[in-house]
């Protein structure tokens, strides 16, 4: 992904996860917003006052996560929404486990109350190491990582969403779930 793709990308996100009336945008139930809408919004920034849809395909289809989705006409983040109410995902029975990161102090209060969505409307669950410590190191140098008994957690009425081929969501995952992976 080139810097100009990655600050697009970080742009959209902050307009289809976080703050969508910033641009005048209205997400509908599933968080689709018309690409043209959007187009019209970013194009009110003065740095984005040439963009064209080719650069939101090409953000899109560059990117090394699966954050968003274009359907025809319609553009949405997939996972990370920090709005308020719910967008609509997809609910399934996840894998057996699942991978988590996050920092040293952050696990201490996890340990104790297990893992909660904090100001976004999911906790998110990686589906391999890597990425989960990919995550993990934004939040610290020395991630700590968990694996999280999702299978498990899923037979005992914890329900999980898909994010997308990556990451699986959830509400909160009890600390019975939850042990410290060191396996690295």
């Amino acid at each position: 992904m080139t810097d100009r793709s990655t600050a697009l990308s970080k742009t959209v996100s902050h307009a289809l996860r976080h703050e969508p009336w910033v641009y005048e945008l209205e997400l509908d139930d599933a968080g689709w917003v018309p690409v043209d809408a959007l187009l019209r919004a970013l194009r009110d920034l003065w740095r984005w006052r040439d963009v064209q849809h080719d650069d939101l395909v090409s953000m899109v289809a560059s990117s090394t996560k699966r954050r968003y989705e274009i359907d025809g006409g319609r553009i949405r983040a997939l996972y990370g929404h920090s709005v308020p109410g719910r967008i609509a995902t997809v609910r399934a029975d996840p894998p057996e486990v699942l991978f988590h990161g996050t920092s040293p102090a952050a696990w201490e209060s996890i340990r104790e109350r297990g893992l909660a969505p904090m100001r976004r409307q999911y906790v998110h669950l990686s589906v391999d190491v890597a990425t989960a410590m990919q995550v993990g190191r934004r939040k610290s140098d020395e991630p700590v990582l968990l694996r999280v008994r999702a299978g498990a957690a899923a037979r005992d009425g914890v329900r999980f969403w898909r994010g997308n081929e990556m990451t699986w969501l959830t509400e909160g995952v009890p600390p019975e779930y939850l042990t410290r992976y060191t396996e690295l």
